[in-house]
């Protein structure tokens, strides 16, 4: 009998992030096409997301429009998406509910425990540890 999968990886979560939520706000995103902030943000837009960098230094990428800041989008997030160690991730995970997020999505190797309690307690969908580019390859998209 297989294993129920970890909370943190809740397919339904997963399926609502990909399937229902248009606009992903991408922390870590910046124009170095090395990094792969920069590729997922590619393909998240071949699969029609509206993508929107968050760094320090609020580059255009991809012909969006970055902001310094979370709070600084002055449109609705659907998915915040962070490429940040775990030490520093779990911020993140605070501002997405603060601004109303529906979804908080940690990369691969992003885990941080507390942060996901806190936010799926406040009601957002989250998932760790895993990227969309997986995802939709185990979806075969």
């Amino acid at each position: 009998m297989s294993q129920p999968p970890a909370p943190h990886l809740d397919p339904a979560a997963i399926d609502f992030m990909l399937d229902d939520c248009a606009t992903w706000a991408i922390v870590g995103l910046s124009n170095d096409p090395s990094r792969t902030a920069y590729r997922i943000a590619e393909l998240l837009q071949q699969h029609g997301k509206r993508i929107v960098p968050v760094h320090p230094k609020a580059e255009t990428v991809h012909g969006e429009q970055g902001y310094a800041t979370l709070a600084e989008i002055p449109f609705p997030v659907d998915v915040v998406d962070v490429f940040r160690r775990s030490e520093a991730a779990g911020q993140f995970a605070d501002e997405a509910v603060k601004i109303g997020a529906k979804g908080v999505w940690f990369q691969l190797g992003v885990v941080d425990d507390a942060a996901f309690t806190r936010t799926t307690a406040a009601g957002l969908k989250m998932v760790m540890d895993t990227c969309p580019a997986i995802q939709y390859r185990n979806r075969g998209q």
